[in-house]
């Protein structure tokens, strides 16, 4: 018997939706300099020169895959990577020679899982890995003090585990570039997604993001994937209809080609929203440097124009919260405007390339240097079955038989 899912569900999801795609805030179109929780409108850099700044642009990423087989045995993987740009190029990380892979990543050995213990062998093996290690060593507090949850309760699931170690490693990475010998004041480091963990504690993160603030690296959280953007969608299109409509057609610009014209905006995202998109007492979007957690502070932000493509083209982006508020530890909660202003300009220098417009380009080859793709499991079993034959220690057909895929005779 097919199985149907209830009109009512459907109909309830279309309610609410329909309910957050439409919710006001009261946020101007009109903003001022004074409230950076209102449009602050400015023009992109021109693409002649977006390559003329003198900042390197880093950009991390990780990505995991699974797979579990019917005799009990399961593939699990995490890698976490990143890349870097100089003026519109991408700089060689690594020590190889080979002409097209440029970044720097990490993978882990251990990957067959077919009893607890090898749960435990990829947990204990993060660990060893140089970047994480370096970082815990930083952090210089005991392991127990500095994850959110213990080995055991981790080590539950292959899939909660493969999560930990690929967010673990992620943020070791961006201490290895802030703490490394390729990046200097003025450059900048972007991360797939928030400047927040549930694995790791917020004390460790603010550490982090101290370290990056006091050597001027900015530390910058991309995601176009956030229930911020649900919730102020209807004030993503008042904006967009006003600088298209409205503001454009009598803007100052410096660009002379008006295909080149872009309006771009950026403002703070305001508590009342936060609350709303992360329910409760929104720990997750906490503004400050305990009770929350991370180190960020979220913006909404349009570094781009998508034509027919209203709130596609917004990112939601979380600034190292030592970048935006530099006296907060003394008690100052006062934005530096002009540091943001400057952030804000400089990243529409990545959002102008073919790829996807309105998204930093080197993310995009971020996530294409680490992501495991669909065809992991094959190319995995594919080699595994290379050295086992090359071996000769097992039959062909219990070879073959090991993998099978009972789902697919099916």
């Amino acid at each position: 018997m097919e199985f149907k899912i209830p009109q009512e569900a459907i109909d309830s999801i279309a309610k609410h939706i329909n309910e957050r795609n439409n919710k006001s805030y009261s946020i101007p179109t009109v903003g001022a300099a004074t409230n950076i929780e209102t449009p602050q409108i400015f023009e992109i850099v021109p693409f002649e020169e977006i390559d003329n700044a003198d900042m390197r642009a880093f950009a991390v990423d990780g990505s995991k895959n699974s797979h579990s087989f019917y005799n009990g045995a399961s593939l699990g993987l995490y890698r976490g990577g990143y890349v870097c740009f100089d003026r519109g190029k991408q700089v060689r990380l690594n020590d190889s020679k080979d002409p097209v892979i440029l970044g720097k990543s990490y993978s882990p050995i251990n990957i067959l899982v077919t009893c607890d213990d090898h749960v435990s062998a990829i947990y204990d093996e993060l660990l060893t890995l140089p970047p994480v290690a370096n970082f815990v060593s930083f952090l210089s507090d005991p392991i127990a003090d500095v994850f959110a949850y213990d080995k055991e309760v981790l080590c539950r699931s292959l899939s909660t585990l493969l999560d930990f170690c690929q967010e673990v490693l992620e943020w070791s990475l961006i201490y290895e570039i802030v703490n490394g010998n390729k990046i200097k004041e003025g450059d900048i480091v972007l991360k797939d997604g928030t400047l927040r963990s549930l694995n790791i504690k917020q004390k460790y993160l603010v550490k982090l993001g101290r370290l990056a603030a006091q050597k001027k690296v900015r530390l910058v959280g991309i995601t176009k994937n956030s229930p911020i953007k649900m919730e102020l969608s209807y004030t993503f299109k008042q904006i967009d209809s006003y600088l298209q409509d409205q503001l454009k057609p009598k803007y100052p610009f410096k660009q002379t080609d008006p295909r080149r014209q872009k309006l771009c905006c950026w403002f703070e995202v305001s508590d009342p929203v936060l609350r709303n998109s992360y329910g409760g007492g929104a720990m997750y979007a906490h503004k400050g440097l305990t009770g929350g957690r991370g180190v960020g502070l979220f913006f909404a932000a349009r570094l781009d124009y998508v034509e027919k493509l209203q709130n596609y083209d917004w990112v939601v982006a979380d600034l190292n919260i030592f970048d935006a508020i530099p006296e907060i530890e003394q008690g100052n909660l006062t934005r530096h405007y002009d540091k943001l202003k400057a952030t804000f300009l400089d990243l529409t220098r990545f959002t102008q390339e073919h790829y996807i417009l309105g998204y930093p380009y080197p993310l995009v080859e971020a996530h294409n240097f680490v992501t495991l793709s669909k065809d992991f499991k094959e190319e995995v079993i594919n080699r595994v079955k290379h050295s086992m034959y090359q071996s000769q220690h097992m039959d062909h057909i219990d070879i073959e038989n090991m993998f099978l895929d009972i789902h697919s005779r099916f």
